[in-house]
C-alpha cells in the first residue's frame, strides 16, 4: 500500500540502487509499436506557460490532411495513430467523430489512440454536454484508447503556475475514471523538471496509482521530461534548463517501483534522446514507445532528437541495452519478438 510518504522518500535514495530495484520489477523485454503522431492543429485558446506549441493563428488540418497521413502511416507498417492537438474552440466533435469513422472504415485494423483528458474536459465544456456523451460518441466513431497527455503534475498549485486554463487534477483524473468506466484504455504522463518538486512528483504517482487500483484502465506510464526552450516559463526565469540525467533516471525508477500496475513505463526517446533512453532501459523503463514518425510538441520546446526513428533503429538501441525488443500493439500484446 503506497502513501506520498513512502514514495516521496524513494527519491532519497541512492540512484543506481533505484535502477537495480526498478530493473528487478522487469523481464528483459523491452516493447515497442510502430506508430505515428498527427498533431490535428495548433491553435489554443488555453496558451499555456510550459507550452511552446500553441499559436493564436496557427493550423487546422482537414480531414484529407489527417488521411493523407494515415495512408503515409498504415503503408509504412503503422498499427497505432496518437492524435493530439490543443484546445482549439472551432473543433467540434462532429469533426471528430467524421474523421475518426473514416480511418476505421479505411484501415479497420490499426488502433486510434487519441485526445488527451484536457482536450476531452475542453471539449466537453465547449460542447456544453458531459464528458461520459462525448467519450461515448467518439467511442461509437471509433476511438479506442486515450494518450496520457495533460496530466503534467496532478497538483493544483502547480498547474496554476504552468497550464491555470487547463482541466485541474481531479478533473483530468475524472475523465479517465469515465473513460476506463467505457471500456476505453489509457496511458498517462509526468511531465516534470520545470516549476514541481519531488513531493508533487509522489504525489501525482499516487493519484495515479491509486485510480489505477479501482479501474486498471491504464497500460503505460510516460514519464516527459520538460523542455523549457521557447517557453513563458522560460522567459519569466522559472525554468532555466532541462533536468539532469541522475533526475530523469530516479523518476523513471521509481516510477516503475511505484506502478507496478501498469503494463510499462516508458523511456520516451522524444525527450530524453537516444542515448539516454537506452540507458534508462536497464533503470525500470520496459518500453521505448515508438516510430513516432511526425513529432512536434516536443522539438517546439528545444528538443533536438529525430523527429521519427525506423524499426531497425529501435531494435539496435533495444539490444545494445542488452534487451530483448518486442514489437506490441497498442495495449501491450505482444506482435513480434526481435
Amino acid at each position: 500500500m503506497w502513501t506520498v510518504k513512502r514514495i516521496r522518500e524513494l527519491f532519497d535514495m541512492d540512484v543506481h540502487e533505484l535502477g537495480r530495484i526498478a530493473d528487478s520489477l522487469n523481464d528483459d523485454r523491452v516493447m515497442f509499436v510502430v506508430n505515428r503522431h498527427i498533431n490535428y492543429t495548433n491553435v489554443c485558446i488555453s496558451k499555456c506557460p510550459l507550452c511552446a506549441f500553441w499559436r493564436e493563428n496557427g493550423y487546422l488540418m482537414s480531414k484529407e490532411e489527417i488521411l493523407k497521413k494515415v495512408e503515409e502511416a498504415v503503408r509504412m507498417g503503422a498499427t497505432e495513430l496518437h492524435i493530439v492537438g490543443s484546445h482549439n474552440p472551432d473543433v467540434t466533435v462532429e469533426y471528430f467523430e467524421d474523421v475518426f469513422s473514416e480511418i476505421k472504415c479505411r484501415y479497420p485494423n490499426v488502433v486510434i489512440k487519441a485526445l488527451t483528458a484536457t482536450e476531452v474536459h475542453f471539449l466537453a465544456k465547449k460542447e456544453r454536454c458531459s464528458v461520459r456523451e462525448i467519450l461515448s460518441r467518439l467511442k461509437d466513431a471509433g476511438l479506442q484508447m486515450l494518450p496520457g497527455g495533460g496530466a503534467e503534475i496532478l497538483c493544483d498549485d502547480v498547474r496554476r503556475v504552468i497550464c491555470p486554463k487547463k482541466a485541474k487534477a481531479e478533473e483530468w483524473l475524472s475523465v479517465m475514471k469515465v473513460a476506463h468506466e467505457l471500456g476505453l484504455k489509457s496511458n498517462a504522463t509526468i511531465l516534470f523538471g520545470h516549476v514541481e518538486d519531488v513531493r508533487h512528483r509522489a504525489i501525482h504517482l499516487y493519484k495515479l496509482w491509486r485510480l489505477q487500483e479501482k479501474t486498471r484502465g491504464f497500460v503505460s506510464l510516460i514519464p516527459l521530461v520538460f523542455h523549457p526552450e521557447n517557453t513563458v516559463l522560460k522567459r519569466r526565469g522559472l525554468v532555466e534548463e532541462k533536468t539532469n540525467p541522475v533526475d530523469v533516471l530516479k523518476t523513471i525508477a521509481v516510477s516503475r517501483i511505484v506502478l507496478s500496475n501498469f503494463r510499462s513505463v516508458r523511456a520516451y526517446w522524444v525527450g530524453l534522446g537516444e542515448k539516454l533512453a537506452q540507458v534508462a532501459l536497464n533503470y525500470g523503463a520496459n518500453d521505448i514507445d515508438g516510430t513516432i514518425m511526425e513529432e512536434r510538441v516536443t522539438h517546439s520546446a528545444g528538443a533536438d532528437s529525430p523527429r521519427s526513428l525506423t524499426v531497425e533503429r529501435i531494435v539496435r538501441i533495444i539490444k545494445s541495452a542488452g534487451k530483448i525488443p518486442v514489437q506490441r500493439d497498442s495495449f501491450c500484446n505482444v506482435i513480434r519478438v526481435y
